[in-house]
């Protein structure tokens, strides 16, 4: 069964028993337990341990490569190496630098790259299709252009839940209040499944231990690191 994604803690919570239901129906001999744990890694990659409020927080973010060409040639601007030929330029190699944008961003880029896609190429979609059938199109994903974001395919898996429930069917740009919903609903999406997790004793497996067990963790990965270079 494909646990469906939720931009609102509204809808998620009034279909919580219905999916639960579902899970069964397709999952056998399983529990709440293996249901909560397959939604928790639905929302954890937007989730955060906030150390001074001891809390979770949301951080809907994702790192891409960010492509560009040089000043000089994006303004149409060239010059000979040296004097040895007329027809010697220089040589303008791309330059890519590592950027973390907002999941908002991000599914924005990714639609873009869909419509740049059926621009660039003598296609267009089905009668029966939508932007979803190409949100995960591999050609369309590793595009790059000669400015922009360059995706990683693999990392681009764990967006599609999100992906499916956020972009538009039709029309080329993302709805920010859709987002900002989105936003403030993944904290009390994530409070919902933790103690649903800690009613089936399972609160060991919550969002709220495993994202605070690895800021703490990092924490000490920092602190070992600056010892070793001190020393």
């Amino acid at each position: 069964m494909e646990i469906p994604f939720y931009l609102s803690f509204r809808e998620f919570e009034n279909q919580y028993y219905n999916n639960l239901e579902k899970w069964f129906e397709k999952n056998k001999n399983t529990s709440e337990t293996d249901f909560l744990l397959a939604v928790k890694e639905l929302y954890k990659p937007y989730l955060c341990y906030n150390f001074s409020e001891d809390k979770l927080q949301t951080e809907a973010l994702i790192k891409v490569k960010n492509f560009f060409f040089s000043f000089l040639e994006n303004y149409g601007i060239s010059f000979q190496m040296d004097g040895s030929s007329k027809n010697s330029k220089t040589t303008v190699h791309s330059v890519s630098e590592a950027k973390t944008i907002s999941m908002m961003d991000y599914a924005q880029c990714v639609l873009d790259k869909i419509h740049t896609y059926f621009q660039h190429y003598p296609i267009s979609m089905k009668e029966n299709e939508t932007v979803l059938d190409y949100l995960n199109h591999y050609q369309i994903i590793t595009l790059r252009e000669k400015n922009g974001y360059c995706l990683d395919y693999d990392l681009h898996q764990k967006t599609i839940p999100f992906l499916k429930a956020y972009l538009p069917r039709f029309g080329s740009t993302v709805d920010i209040s859709l987002y900002r919903d989105f936003y403030c609903s993944a904290v009390k999406i994530a409070d919902f499944i933790d103690q649903k997790l800690k009613d089936v004793e399972a609160f060991d497996q919550s969002i709220y231990t495993e994202l605070k067990s690895e800021a703490v963790m990092k924490i000490h990965m920092r602190g070992h690191s600056f010892l070793t270079i001190c020393n």
